[in-house]
């Protein structure tokens, strides 16, 4: 790890990350991409020098709460947390504050987290999203093979939903060849509906390949799956989107068993509930006084 320092730690769009970098392998992971100019090992993780305070200031400078997001590009919950804790520190700050947090990770770390989690969801709104790609823990291990596998992030679904903390899944990527089956998905939103998911993400089945991921993916399908690189580079050659040739028999299933389970399952339904601000008894009048 190293430090950097930065002049502000929020997006515009009010996203957080703590992190750049990370230790999880995820053999498909598109922060590889060399657009993002990283500019270090990817392993080597980047940390933002004194960051809880810069959030600070840049919260109370805020005219009203609102939604806070982290976990879009690097997981909030690396094994770096575990010693640095600044996720924690920023979930304290959030609660504070009076703001909420949608939450993105593979990581069951998060569950050393859901006192404060429950906190902020009983003032606000506090959301825990999962990402999910096969229901098979050995393949799982494979494809992303330093961070909890599905059985894990499964049971964090579950804790959140005895704590009546919200819950969202990103279902994907789903691997051409490999995770893309008909049995894989069928398990997965079963799966999603036994522990009370809220809303599903799913941009499609497939994965998306450029200069930086592509390099990586395809030597770890050469290490694991032997053969199964050179079948993708007949099936999609050098296309950036390699959409599964099951994506429209899995899109159907997808919105009919997700409207069957009764949970959201338009991206922009999700998006929308993931970007509402709500203000929860008593805590309004409290929100009145900090803003």
């Amino acid at each position: 790890m190293h430090y950097k320092r930065y002049k502000t730690i929020l997006s515009p769009k009010k996203g957080l990350n703590l992190y750049r970098g990370c230790t999880h392998g995820c053999i498909y992971c598109d922060s590889r991409s060399a657009c993002y100019q990283m500019g270090h090992a990817f392993e080597d993780i980047q940390v933002k020098e004194d960051a809880i305070a810069i959030l600070r200031e840049q919260l109370v400078k805020k005219r009203r709460p609102c939604m806070i997001s982290t976990g879009a590009m690097t997981d909030p919950y690396l094994h770096l947390e575990e010693k640095l804790r600044l996720t924690r520190q920023s979930l304290e700050l959030v609660e504070e504050l009076g703001f909420g947090v949608a939450l993105l990770t593979k990581s069951d770390r998060v569950l050393q987290d859901l006192d404060l989690l429950q906190r902020i969801n009983e003032k606000t709104k506090a959301v825990v999203q999962i990402t999910l790609t096969t229901m098979d823990d050995a393949l799982c291990r494979k494809i992303e093979p330093r961070v909890a596998v599905t059985s894990q992030r499964l049971q964090v679904l579950a804790e959140c939903q005895k704590r009546k903390i919200p819950t969202v899944v990103w279902l994907g990527p789903l691997l051409p060849f490999l995770t893309d089956s008909e049995e894989n998905v069928e398990a997965l939103l079963a799966a999603c509906h036994k522990v009370g998911v809220k809303g599903i993400i799913n941009f499609g089945f497939g994965v998306t390949m450029r200069e930086g991921n592509r390099e990586y993916f395809y030597r770890q399908l050469d290490r694991l799956f032997p053969g199964m690189k050179e079948r993708y580079i007949r099936a999609f050659g050098n296309r950036y989107e390699c959409t599964s040739p099951s994506n429209q028999k899995l899109m159907d299933l997808y919105h009919r068993r997700c409207e069957a389970y009764g949970i959201l399952h338009h991206n922009q339904e999700v998006f929308a509930y993931l970007q509402e601000f709500e203000v929860k008894g008593e805590a309004e009048a409290e929100q009145l006084s900090l803003f």
